[in-house]
């Protein structure tokens, strides 16, 4: 038996985000597999270890440091691991780390690692260091850690093939060990009806109707062009509202609203967070289209279920979003008058087009994303 340990994720069950729903969905589809035993470091305010799909979660505690909290959590729970080897003597390990935060230590707990038998994969996620959230000495960082994680990793698995390029060009020096495999989507329709009381509920409370809406779902961060969809949104003369499912913070909130006066166009509705995975994926299928402006990162999540589930997709015109969904959606760029223009094509595309695509969509997703897919590429390299 390989034993996995996967250090990076805030854990599981519950968790929202990326790399959490990853998490979730490998140990799910390998539950059963008797070759694979997986250990899962989980972000927690104690000490304890459980089961969830036979895979043994651990929690970390980690005091409330600001920015440095997600590097201690992760030197933490190396050390959590490497006492679990030797206490058990295990000598056959992969310990797969999730984005690049902890370079300036990787060298000394690679070391540690090799000398217990394990060897070290890493995801190295997308370009963080690119990320607007962050001011410029974090940034810094984060290239830097990056580059220290790539040259002493064992093997580096890239969730799009855009940053596996990148990584080859840029660390060319190091000769990585690299390997493409994108995060997984489920093809397949909600569970609720059309006139299921939770939906009905959700949309009352809006004002929204079936195909009468765009949507978006994703980070509240401005790499996610925000302000570039909002305010073409406002330039088109769709009919239709644009809703925006996210965690709102005010400071972005508010300069966004000081940028393109949104508040008073009121077919731009912040509806929140939606957690009911049943829910969100209906409000996703009900959608007549979806924007996703996602510029900096690998294979996103959230544009992969909109792939599943929305018939028409509206996409950043970046080599992320390309390689993902290729002639199966509609791409527009941040050049003004672009995508207000294309939302006005959209409107007047004939039903027969959008079905077309959304059958292309479901097939990208289908052949090349499904999470048995997914699942049984990581089998054979965790093998």
């Amino acid at each position: 038996m390989k034993h996995i340990f996967i250090v990076g994720s805030k854990g599981i069950p519950g968790k929202y985000g990326g790399y959490e729903t990853f998490v979730d969905k490998l140990t799910e589809y390998h539950q059963a597999n008797d070759k694979i035993k997986y250990h899962v470091a989980c972000l927690g305010d104690d000490s304890k270890e459980f089961e969830y799909h036979n895979a043994r979660c651990f929690t970390v505690k980690v005091p409330n440091v600001g920015p440095a909290k997600a590097i201690l959590y992760d030197l933490n729970a190396l050390k959590n691991v490497c006492r679990y080897v030797k206490k058990n003597n295990i000598t056959d390990f992969i310990v797969y780390i999730l984005a690049c935060r902890i370079g300036p230590f990787m060298k000394k707990n690679v070391k540690k690692i090799h000398h217990l038998g394990g060897v070290v994969y890493i995801n190295p996620d997308g370009h963080e260091w690119l990320r607007a959230k962050w001011s410029k000495p974090v940034r810094q960082y984060w290239k830097k850690s990056e580059q220290k994680m790539v040259k002493y990793a064992d093997f580096i698995v890239c969730d799009s093939l855009t940053i596996e390029q990148y990584i080859q060009k840029e660390y060319a020096k190091y000769n990585p060990k690299t390997t493409f495999i994108a995060y997984g989507a489920e093809v397949r329709k909600s569970s609720l009806a059309d006139d299921d009381s939770t939906l009905m509920e959700w949309y009352n409370r809006f004002g929204l109707k079936k195909y009468e809406y765009y949507c978006v779902v994703g980070r509240f961060v401005p790499e996610n062009n925000y302000e570039t969809m909002i305010r073409e949104f406002m330039l088109s003369n769709t009919t239709k509202d644009f809703v925006i499912v996210t965690n709102v913070s005010s400071k972005f909130l508010d300069e966004l609203q000081q940028k393109t006066n949104f508040k008073r166009d009121n077919r731009i509705k912040f509806v929140g967070t939606v957690y009911d995975k049943e829910l969100i994926k209906k409000i996703r299928e009900n959608a007549y289209g979806y924007f996703h402006g996602h510029e900096v990162g690998g294979t996103n999540p959230s544009l992969l279920e909109a792939l599943a589930s929305t018939q028409l997709n509206l996409l950043l015109d970046v080599g992320f979003n390309k390689e993902v969904a290729e002639d199966s959606a509609l791409y527009w760029t941040k050049e003004a008058g672009n995508l207000s223009k294309l939302i006005e094509e959209s409107d007047a595309l004939p039903a027969e087009e959008i079905d077309k695509l959304s059958v292309l969509a479901k097939e990208r997703i289908s052949k090349y994303y499904s999470w048995e897919y997914i699942a049984a590429l990581y089998e054979k390299i965790f093998s």
